[in-house]
């Protein structure tokens, strides 16, 4: 079985992508390999942060391994709030901060189209390589669901009726954009 780290922290994160990766490969996190370090996110681009996740892993613990990056884009921002999603209202990367900044900006605007955008950073024995996912929908008027993390509850993919916060995790590992990226990551992994 093949072995990689995923350069993550978020808990959220890694169970989403541990149930849509399967038993195919074992998947360890920051913690299992005890970095405790925060890697710098500094780049303004999603996969220039992710590159720089992969790369901070692979160069310390010598370990093949992929880092992801993801952003809410909203056409009406400007694609904003784009690589600065976790931290759109302050660098404390509080959801429920970032999402109600978001409604407000949103508050008299008649276009809410958006779309979640991940990047996947793959270093394999020093190669790089990069998978992308994208679902689009829009941005609800007001908070639905409890399930998942950041903006889930506000974002409502297209062709459904509901926000990601309300379909659970099984339903919307079907159709996310770190669902897409990964399926991506998975089938280069296989070829290998």
């Amino acid at each position: 079985m093949k072995k990689f780290v995923f350069a993550t922290n978020n808990a959220h994160k890694l169970e989403e992508v541990r149930d849509i990766l399967g038993d195919k490969i074992e998947l360890l996190s920051l913690k299992d390999i005890n970095c405790h370090e925060e890697i710098p996110e500094t780049a303004d681009t999603l996969a220039g942060n992710a590159l720089l996740k992969a790369r901070y892993v692979y160069d310390k613990y010598h370990l093949n391994c992929f880092a992801d990056d993801t952003g809410l884009e909203v056409e009406a921002l400007n694609g904003a709030p784009g690589v600065y999603s976790a931290r759109y209202a302050g660098d404390a990367h509080n959801s429920e901060a970032n999402m109600k900044k978001l409604l407000h900006e949103l508050e008299n605007m008649e276009n809410r189209k958006a779309q979640f955008h991940t990047v996947f950073a793959l270093i394999i024995d020093g190669k790089e390589h990069l998978f992308e996912g994208n679902v689009k929908g829009e941005i609800t008027k007001v908070h639905k669901g409890t399930s998942g993390f950041g903006y889930d509850p506000i974002f409502q993919p297209e062709g459904y009726h509901q926000t990601f916060a309300e379909m659970g995790n099984e339903e919307k590992n079907k159709i996310s954009h770190r669902a897409k990226a990964t399926e991506k990551l998975c089938k280069f992994l296989k070829s290998i």
